[in-house]
C-alpha cells in the first residue's frame, strides 16, 4: 500500500463481506446492486454517505431518449433565481453499480454552493446493458439536457462535466465530444477516474502497490473488465487516455486518491491533457481510497476534495458572455 488506510474504512471493511469477485455470476451482480441500493440507506450507509445540503431542493424526474428512459436527480438551490450553470454528473461503480443518490453530499453542495443546476444521470448497467449502453446514455442525455435546460433554471451556455471512477469515463469521453455534439463544455471534473479500460489498466504500478486497499479491488476490477465489456469490443473505443487527439478540451480538474488501484491513470490522463495543450489541475489526495467522495462520513480527505471541485467550477462557470456574474 501506498499508504495507511483511515480507521473508519478499515473499520467498516471489517464488518463487510465482499463477494467472489472471481466467480460472481451476471445475476449475483444485479442481486449485489440491489443490496447495495438498501445499505445505502440503512443508518450505517448514511454515516458513510453524509447527508445532503439542507439548501438543495431534490428532485428525480425521468429523461425520455430515443427507445428508452432514464431517471436523472436533479439538484437545485432553494432561493436561486433562474440561468443557472448546469452541471451533469455521472456516478461511479464500474459501469455494473452505483446510482446518483450515492453522490447526494456532495452534488447538492455544490448545486448550493456554485450555485448551479447539476443533474446526475442514472444511466444503464451492465450486465443487463453492457458497454457501449453507459456511453450512447451520456452523450444523448447531455444533449437533451442541454435543450431541457430551461425548466430547471439553467443556463445550456454554461455547462461543466463530472464524474467519478467509470463516471468519469463518462464525463471525460462526453468532453472529448463536445465539439461533435454542440456541447458548450467549461469545465469537466474527474474523480479517482478509470480512464483506461484496455487490458493495460492491471500494468499500472498503483494496481500492484494498492492491491490491498478495500474499495476497487484487483478482483473488483477484473470482475468490472469481464461484465461491463462484451469480449468482442475494442476497449480503446472507451478510453480516454487512448483518445488520439485531445486538444481544445475544456480546463480539467483531476483529482486521485493515493490509496486506489486506479490512481496512475490520473497522471498519465493529465500529461496527455498537457501535451495537447488543455489546461489541467491534477491535486492527488494521499489518504484518500477509490470513491472516498462517495463515502465523506470514512474519509477525511473528501471535503478539501469538495472544496477543490467547487472551486473550479466556480471559476468557470459564473462567467457570462466575458462578464463576471457576482
Amino acid at each position: 500500500m501506498r499508504g495507511k488506510v483511515p480507521l473508519r474504512v478499515r473499520i467498516l471493511t471489517a464488518l463487510s463481506t465482499e463477494p467472489d469477485w472471481d466467480s460472481i455470476t451476471p445475476d449475483e451482480v444485479i442481486e449485489l446492486r440491489e443490496a447495495q441500493f438498501r445499505k445505502r440507506r440503512s443508518a450505517i450507509g448514511r454515516l458513510a454517505t453524509g447527508k445532503p445540503d439542507r439548501g438543495a431542493t431534490i428532485t428525480t424526474p425521468v429523461l425520455d431518449l430515443p427507445e428508452r428512459r432514464l431517471g436523472i436527480r436533479v439538484y437545485r438551490p432553494e432561493h436561486a433565481g433562474a440561468d443557472l450553470p448546469l452541471i451533469v454528473a455521472f456516478h461511479g461503480g464500474g459501469f455494473i453499480g452505483g446510482a446518483p443518490d450515492q453522490d447526494d453530499w456532495l452534488l447538492s453542495h455544490l448545486a448550493v454552493n456554485c450555485p448551479a443546476v447539476v443533474i446526475s444521470v442514472d444511466y444503464r448497467l451492465a450486465p443487463e446493458h453492457p458497454v457501449p449502453a453507459p456511453i450512447e446514455d451520456a452523450y444523448e442525455s447531455v444533449s437533451h439536457l442541454l435543450e431541457l435546460a430551461p425548466v430547471w433554471g439553467a443556463d445550456p451556455t454554461r455547462l461543466a462535466l463530472l464524474g467519478a471512477s467509470a463516471g468519469a469515463t463518462l464525463a471525460a469521453l462526453t468532453a472529448i465530444k463536445a465539439k461533435e455534439l454542440g456541447l458548450p463544455v467549461r469545465a469537466q471534473v474527474l474523480i479517482n477516474p478509470q480512464l483506461d479500460w484496455t487490458a493495460r489498466v492491471f500494468e499500472y504500478p498503483s494496481f500492484t502497490e494498492n492491491a490491498d486497499s478495500p474499495t476497487a479491488t484487483p478482483a473488483n476490477c477484473r470482475a468490472v473488465q469481464r461484465i461491463a465489456l462484451p469480449a468482442s469490443f475494442d476497449a480503446r473505443a472507451i478510453s480516454p487516455i487512448e483518445t488520439d487527439d485531445l486538444a481544445g478540451l475544456a480546463p480539467a480538474l483531476i483529482q486521485s486518491a493515493g490509496l486506489d488501484t486506479l490512481e496512475d491513470q490520473a497522471p498519465a490522463y493529465a500529461e496527455r491533457l498537457r501535451e495537447a495543450g488543455v489546461e489541467v489541475a491534477l491535486t492527488r489526495y494521499p489518504e484518500a481510497v477509490h470513491a472516498f467522495l462517495s463515502i465523506p462520513g470514512l474519509v477525511p480527505a473528501a471535503r478539501p476534495a469538495r472544496a477543490e471541485i467547487l472551486a473550479h467550477l466556480r471559476s468557470h462557470l459564473l462567467e457570462r458572455s466575458g462578464a463576471a456574474a457576482r
